[in-house]
């Protein structure tokens, strides 16, 4: 029984170093001019990615544009196609890549 407790005795946790505070990616933050196609729906003021990305969700969730079954796929309605290459539907990784296409 002896051995059976000290088995089940846990050693205490090793205490965890404060971690450092994380550091925003410049490239994220710095303002981006949207495309035209991309200023109809995030607006045309220069914006940080981020934001353009907060923006473009947004204005898909509101539109009702996400897949019902695949939430991960955008259905494009006749703004968003010109923004997604002329394709009815993306997945939300390739959306970012193509609207970081529409920015400068």
């Amino acid at each position: 029984m002896a051995a059976k407790k000290a088995a089940a005795k846990k050693a205490p946790a090793a205490k965890k170093t404060a971690a450092k505070k994380r550091t925003p990616n410049a490239s994220f933050m710095k303002e981006m001019t949207p495309s035209p196609a991309l200023a109809e729906i995030v607006g045309s003021k220069p914006l940080p990615r981020t934001e353009v990305v907060k923006k473009l969700w947004a204005y898909i969730k509101k539109q009702g544009l996400q897949d019902a079954k695949n939430k991960r796929q955008i259905n494009a309605d006749d703004k968003l196609k010109p923004i997604f290459g002329g394709k009815k539907n993306v997945t939300m990784f390739e959306m970012t890549a193509l609207v970081n296409k529409q920015l400068s």
